[in-house]
């Protein structure tokens, strides 16, 4: 790998104690938690967008994940489980816990049957009951095996963005430099340096969070790449028969969908597992793909996908054929290549010997972002490039 040094300086006004890549949750929270919990002076993100907040951490299904959803990663169902309450007592102004989630597992093609789900749901200790109501009990078609009700709620996205931003403003000590995005991470006398289009930044630590922007970053810096998956993905904004707005519905483990309510528009997302995503392609060291990644606009062009969703949904839930579609939400969605065959999501923490204080992190559920502070924390805490395993495995 090869770096780049720097010859000239920063001026003080673009020097930092920590520098953070990626103004979306994760990027918001760890600056949070390095003036906070760690006490660093200055603290700068980087955010590439107008807005923060305003890709992955809003388009998704806004969900505060509590372990149903991993029936074959049991290890990622009991993070979730675990992380989920605490997560939900640190923002309850941004929770929506006032509607009930169904569960639901198909007679055909699941890949786990009810009694497995069940067995599975024990383990973690997630709680399953009866349908209590009659009409919904009912509402499902003899393609369901078996039905639940599970504690699992949402989250609203704008108000949790407020939250955040609300503490940032109170504490003070952190640069929030929106339209401003990261094109190279170079290595300086000094520690190091991170270039955008109209300045350079320095500082002892840079972390990066861009999400789906990782490996495009890591090319323009020489830094190894990381095995991904990647997808253009479509959310479908629905608004629900009025009997069914206070609920949600996931069928599992397979080719099936899940509606969840969407706080920060008032509808409920339609996602579906096989409609879903538009294109998906891989981007590894033996086959790598450099194409770039789209932007809001560009994917707000594709046709949707509802009609063949909703199709769907009709076959399991014949009661949601009136279901309204209202809008659509494009994002690439990122996980770490091979992780669909195992099911598993483990969050990224990766450093890079040849930029010491440099740790990338990627983390799919918005619920888990604790255990990315507690590893990412370990560099700031000692004042030295993290010290963890060397093989860089993900957490």
């Amino acid at each position: 790998m090869s770096s780049t040094t720097m010859s000239s300086t920063t001026t003080s006004r673009d020097a930092y104690d920590l520098i953070v890549i990626g103004g979306g949750f994760f990027g918001l929270r760890l600056a949070l938690h390095a003036r906070e919990e760690i006490g660093l002076d200055r603290v700068a993100v980087f955010e590439r967008e107008p807005e923060p907040m305003n890709r992955a951490s809003y388009v998704n299904q806004a969900r505060v994940h509590n372990g149903y959803h991993y029936p074959r990663s049991i290890l990622t169902a009991y993070r979730s489980r675990v992380s989920s309450s605490r997560w939900a007592q640190e923002y309850p102004d941004a929770v929506d816990a006032d509607f009930t989630h169904y569960y639901a597992v198909a007679r055909k093609m699941s890949k786990v049957t009810a009694k497995q789900f069940e067995v599975f749901a024990a383990r973690i200790g997630a709680s399953l009951a009866d349908v209590s109501d009659p009409f919904i009990a009912g509402a499902f078609s003899p393609l369901i095996e078996r039905a639940w009700e599970a504690e699992e709620w949402a989250f609203d996205s704008r108000k949790l963005r407020s939250v955040v931003l609300d503490r940032i403003a109170a504490i003070g000590g952190i640069d929030v430099r929106l339209g401003e995005g990261v094109d190279r991470i170079e290595r300086i006398e000094s520690g190091l340096a991170v270039v955008t289009p109209v300045a350079r930044a320095s500082a002892p630590f840079v972390v990066s969070s861009v999400y789906s922007q990782i490996n495009t970053l890591h090319r323009a810096s020489g830094i190894p790449t990381v095995p991904l998956q990647l997808e253009v993905t479509e959310m479908a904004l629905v608004r629900l028969p009025q009997r069914f707005r206070k609920s949600a519905f996931t069928v599992m483990d397979g080719p099936f969908f899940s509606i969840m309510p969407f706080p920060s528009r008032g509808l409920h997302t339609l996602s579906h597992v096989r409609y879903t995503p538009h294109l998906r392609w891989l981007d590894t060291a033996a086959a790598p793909d450099t194409r770039a990644i789209p932007s809001v606009e560009a994917m707000s062009a594709g046709a949707s996908t509802f009609r063949e969703m909703i199709a769907d949904v009709r076959r399991y839930v014949p009661a949601l054929a009136d279901t309204e579609y209202v809008d659509s939400l494009r994002e690439v969605k990122v996980v770490l290549a091979d992780q669909d065959r195992t099911d598993s999501r483990p969050i990224l923490v990766r450093t890079e010997p040849a930029l010491p204080g440099y740790v990338c992190i990627m983390g799919g559920k918005i619920d888990n972002v604790n255990d990315v502070l507690h590893e990412v924390a370990a560099t700031l805490d000692l004042g030295r490039p993290f010290s963890g395993d060397p093989t860089n495995d993900p957490i």
